[in-house]
């Protein structure tokens, strides 16, 4: 079975995606911040990170360094999850090889279902 790891602060959303994803076949992981999803995806060394951009103790941004500087995460897919389409943020993800971008207010579950999919089968 293929491992997700979500790193979302707003439990409703987690709650939401994680129900979606185990539906759909996957062991999902939940992190409530950025420094328990760096130790959840050492630990696990998930197939997917589906990663929120504004978490407390750690950012988005940091999480993606912090996994790019690590030999074993260096190439696992991250999906950012942001309230914000900003241009310049987006930028920052690309470089650090984020695989794809999803607007809070603009993705419904199965979308996100659908980009896992895409990525890890």
């Amino acid at each position: 079975m293929k491992r997700v790891l979500l790193i979302e602060d707003e439990e409703l959303i987690s709650a939401l995606l994680a129900k979606k994803l185990s539906e759909g076949g996957y062991d999902v992981t939940v992190a409530g911040d950025g420094e328990e999803g760096i130790v959840k995806a050492k630990m696990q060394n998930p197939d997917i990170v589906l990663l929120d951009m504004m978490l407390p103790r750690m950012n988005g941004l940091e999480v993606l360094q912090e996994m790019r500087d690590d030999a074993d995460l260096r190439d696992t897919p991250v999906i950012i999850i942001s309230n914000s389409g900003q241009p310049v943020e987006i930028e920052a993800v690309r470089k650090l090889g984020a695989k794809d971008w999803l607007v809070k207010t603009n993705f419904d579950p199965g979308e996100v279902l659908e980009k896992v999919r895409s990525y890890i089968g």
